[in-house]
């Protein structure tokens, strides 16, 4: 019911700063009473929580992003401001929408990789 598009990932040095955009698309209404977050998996790791929003605005960070990353949304798309990057940070980054038990969805995942 709800598609999701990341974009704006890509190649950055070290303490540069990159843009990611998650566009949605079918049920705005579902979107828009979930909470969103951003995940990220580095090659050889688990897939870890980036960041989340719920649908009032709060926002939580991962303790090694905090700081750094700024999360925010619109009608109908989140976002990831990251900056300050750190070549740990590289990986697939995925937007998710979540509401309760039944609404789950998540996105293709864009690349980011930051070098030294």
């Amino acid at each position: 019911q709800v598609q999701l598009v990341e974009s704006g990932g890509g190649l950055v040095q070290a303490g540069g700063s990159l843009r990611l955009s998650c566009a949605a698309s079918g049920s705005i209404f579902i979107f828009s009473i979930s909470a969103k977050g951003w995940y990220r998996q580095a090659p050889g790791k688990q897939r870890e929580l980036v960041a989340v929003i719920t649908r009032g605005g709060s926002t939580n960070y991962a303790d090694s992003v905090k700081g750094r990353f700024t999360i925010s949304r619109d009608k109908n798309t989140v976002y990831l401001q990251m900056n300050s990057l750190k070549p740990e940070d590289s990986g697939v980054y995925y937007c998710n929408s979540h509401q309760g038990v039944e609404y789950d969805y998540w996105g293709q995942g864009t690349q980011v990789t930051v070098s030294s």
